[in-house]
């Protein structure tokens, strides 16, 4: 041994920059007291040829029995201690490479197998774990990756080569490559620690990471975080909500599929989970399809499914107890949850007979003991009176709660305000209130709403205004009692502010007596409180505009129902200038414009006389391309009582079929009286008023039906050129629409003549073509002659009957193919009325001459 540890020193010397180890000593030098001293004065590296030749200078005895196997062994441990000091102490230096080529060498030598285990049991793991944290604090992530790879071969346990300050930098760099945009990277990383058997929600939150992920909507990626982990079926249920908040349900379905495909079969949580995803993406038939898909493998699924997939289809009430009906036929019994959404579903039906019956339904029940009623129950009943107006019912069912025991929460105590202020009764809304906070239910903004707008709806202004600056200046008084069933120790104590009165309160609770302690609730009012109150100001803008000032020093920003109501108020008070000017800073303060913002202003106008800017704002808003609505288009159709000039008609009109384009059914009777009052001007005076209703025997039932194919008419013939005016179609109308429709033509023939348009063609009216329909009703026949009339003798004009269109083959058998089997009419069973042009002429002159005497 003292000849091998000779030839040891004796290579050593040769080399300076080699390490000596224990064994290279001579026996009558002592080795250094001092190793450690000695490593940190000298930088040099152990080569891998030092180790082994130190390893391999070490007799191996098999013998167990051998007289040099106590030396030999001696010598062997110590060798191995040193070399384990000295891997510890590279590590703790960041060189994680050397620490390698020493556990290698010492780990796969043959000499020392037997005892290995002893280097890799004296490996230091604090100060390795000291090298690898300055390492990945360095940045050097990869290196301690390669690192991690060379242990695990090696056989050494990784996680305890990291102790706490390790892993947070460890963590620190997951979560820089997440903040990076790396995510592919992160997942990576984390697949090989999880490979290597650590603990990933120890290093770093999972919920950051999967924030991460699902804001780049990528499902794949998601399902292989989740796999990561030990609880990844609780993660997965995450990640759809996650991707359900989002409204992303084509991302939430893929990872679905995905997980599915991955796990062989998914657990009810699952299920459940992405049933609720489809009801917050809005998306029910995508919740059905997955039930369906269910029950097609034959499972059956648990109450808590069949739940969720009611509670998504709540809004279809016929589906909603097809599901609960299905649930009873499978056997699955059903909970007070699954009552409370087949009463949630009445509510949205408005069926409160059918709600009546499930309520004393589960009552019945739950005196038998097979469930009990629960909040909700009594919350979603009282919602369902109080959507009907029937407060008196919604106040028994708070009185079943008192006798049952249950404590209304801060929705009942809302429903239960809801259904007094629904019925105007502002006076039983605020004791309900009252005696909400004597309850010690602290209320919120909504509750506070509820009673401003009761009282603004009741024309209560003054009274909204003093309960709303009273409420601000001191607050609710909310009272505490010990023997308060809801109230715990921990919410009394929040409410003592002085340390006398939680003595007080201590000694009162272990004395067993009632006693008070009151808490100041401040008053927060939201953005609708303020346009509640905006409301109430009725023409007053300062008190309205000093109320958004009051709105932005508590922090809060007006939105579009604020501004809007502004300009609302400025319009009332006939000042469109400020209306506009408010119109304007709507889109100064970075708000977009959107319809109601538009179509405020443009009711504005109308009922301000301003037509010209009504129309350029409607103008303005589709070049914005914001569509218009309903109001929007009845605004503008309801914008003038009469109209005087083909102008105004053509732009009615036309407001008229873009509105029937768009869906939206319009007031046809309305805008039928005035474009018939507009074409009757061809006919009367000033001092002459004509009621064409009356004068035809307009029938009432007649006066009852739509108007659409008489308003197309004359939308059509209205808008033609002036040159196309000469043909005129009122087949399929009653004789006071083709009465309308004939005479708006003739207006529009006026006004372009008074313009310096002149007259090219007759005009020919067409009734109708078929003498068969003719003989068989005779209404073809009454509306010719009706028209005729109206022609000859109130306007003088030369009126013929047995012409037809020139160019029409049935009057000009000339223009007929030769092979036409076409029998040719007399031009009197054609239905035609041709009106001369020389008449329309003279009659132009006559009316032109009295022109200061037509309407």
């Amino acid at each position: 041994m003292v000849e091998m540890a000779y030839l040891v020193a004796s290579s050593s010397s040769s080399s300076p920059s080699r390490v000596l180890s224990p064994t290279s000593a001579t026996p009558n030098r002592k080795p250094p007291t001092s190793p450690r001293r000695k490593l940190r004065r000298s930088p040099a590296k152990p080569l891998l040829s030092d180790v082994r030749r130190d390893l391999t200078a070490v007799p191996h005895h098999t013998g167990p029995s051998s007289a040099a196997a106590a030396p030999s062994s001696s010598s062997t441990r110590n060798l191995l201690i040193y070399y384990a000091r000295l891997a510890s102490k590279l590590a703790k230096n960041g060189k994680l490479r050397d620490f390698l080529m020493i556990a290698e060498s010492v780990l796969t030598s043959d000499a020392v197998a037997a005892d290995s285990p002893q280097f890799v049991a004296r490996i230091d793991p604090r100060l390795t774990a000291q090298g690898i944290a300055a390492v990945l604090r360095d940045g050097n992530l990869a290196e301690v990756i390669g690192f991690l790879s060379e242990a695990a071969r090696l056989g050494f346990c990784l996680s305890s080569l990291f102790d706490k300050p390790a892993l947070e930098a460890l963590g620190l760099e997951c979560r820089r490559l997440a903040d990076e945009g790396k995510l592919e990277e992160c997942v990576e990383l984390m697949e090989t620690l999880a490979g290597y058997e650590f603990s990933i929600k120890d290093i770093v939150d999972p919920d950051y990471i999967l924030s991460k992920i699902i804001h780049t909507r990528d499902p794949d990626l998601a399902v292989r975080y989740a796999s990561v982990f030990s609880h990844s079926q609780l993660l997965f249920c995450s990640i759809l909500e996650e991707f359900g908040k989002k409204h992303d349900v084509g991302s939430a379905i893929k990872a679905f599929e995905i997980f599915k495909e991955k796990s062989g079969g998914m657990n009810m949580f699952a299920w459940r989970a992405m049933i609720d995803v489809c009801g917050l993406c809005g998306d029910c038939l995508k919740s059905r399809s997955i039930f369906e898909e269910l029950l097609a493998q034959n499972i059956t699924p648990n109450v808590y499914v069949f739940n969720s997939l009611m509670n998504v289809n709540a809004h279809d009430m016929s589906y909603t107890f097809g599901v609960y009906k299905h649930m009873q036929n499978l056997g699955v019994t059903a909970d007070v949850t699954s009552y409370n959404i087949l009463l949630k579903a009445c509510c949205n039906a408005k069926r409160v007979d059918l709600a009546q019956n499930i309520y004393g339904e589960i009552r019945y029940m739950a005196s038998k003991g097979a469930l009990k009623l629960d909040v909700f129950t009594y919350t979603t009943m009282i919602k369902v009176f109080a959507d009907a107006k029937m407060w008196q019912m919604a106040l028994s069912i708070k009185e079943d709660m008192v006798s049952a025991n249950v404590n209304p929460n801060i929705v009942t105590w809302s429903s239960l305000l809801s259904a007094c202020a629904n019925s105007g009764l502002v006076d039983h809304a605020i004791q309900l209130f009252e005696e909400m906070l004597m309850t010690g239910c602290e209320p919120n903004a909504q509750c506070c709403n509820i009673l401003l707008y009761a009282c603004v709806e009741s024309c209560q202004y003054d009274r909204a205004f003093r309960l709303f600056y009273a409420w601000k200046e001191t607050g609710f008084q909310i009272p505490f009692s010990t023997k308060d069933t809801k109230c715990d120790f921990r919410d009394v104590s929040l409410a003592i502010k002085s340390r006398d009165e939680y003595t007080t309160y201590e000694s009162s609770v272990q004395d067993a007596k009632p006693y008070h302690v009151a808490t100041v609730v401040p008053f927060r009012p939201t953005v609708f409180t303020f346009n509640i109150l905006m409301k109430a100001c009725g023409t007053d803008y300062y008190r309205a505009k000093a109320l958004m000032d009051e709105m932005k020093t508590m922090g809060l920003t007006p939105n579009r129902i604020s501004w809007s109501t502004l300009i609302d108020i400025y319009g009332a008070a006939q000042n469109i200038k400020g209306a506009m000017q408010a119109f304007r800073a709507l889109r100064d303060v970075g708000i977009k414009l959107d319809v109601v913002a538009y179509t405020t202003a443009i009711k504005v106008c109308v009922e301000n006389n301003n037509l010209k800017v009504a129309y350029s704002l409607f103008e303005e808003m589709k070049r914005y391309q914001i569509r218009p609505n309903w109001v929007t288009y009845n605004t503008l159709l309801r914008a003038r009582n009469k109209y005087g000039s083909l102008h105004e008609v053509q732009q009615c009109l036309g407001i008229y079929q873009e509105m029937r384009k768009a869906g939206y059914q319009s007031n046809d009777y309305y805008l039928k009286e005035l474009i018939e009052e507009w074409c009757e001007g061809v006919l009367c005076s000033k001092d002459q008023s004509r009621n064409v209703l009356g004068s035809d025997n307009y029938s009432e039932a007649n006066s009852r039906k739509p108007y659409n194919l008489l308003l197309e008419k004359v939308a059509i013939h209205l808008q033609r050129d002036a040159g196309d005016s000469r043909a005129i179609d009122i087949r399929g109308l009653t004789k006071v629409e083709a009465r309308i429709v004939v005479l708006s033509v003739l207006r529009m023939i006026k006004e372009n003549y008074m313009l310096g348009k002149s007259i090219e063609d007759d005009i020919i009216i067409t009734t109708e073509i078929s003498k068969e329909t003719m003989n068989s009703t005779g209404h073809e026949v009454d509306v010719r002659q009706s028209i005729t009339e109206a022609l000859q003798d109130e306007l003088g004009l030369d009126v013929r009957t047995r012409y037809g269109p020139p160019d029409h083959p049935l009057c000009n058998p000339s223009i007929l193919p030769p092979d036409s089997n076409l029998q040719v009419r007399r031009p009197q069973d054609l239905g035609v009325i041709k009106v001369t042009r020389e008449s329309l002429l003279c009659w132009l002159q006559k009316r032109g001459r009295h022109s200061e005497a037509d309407c």
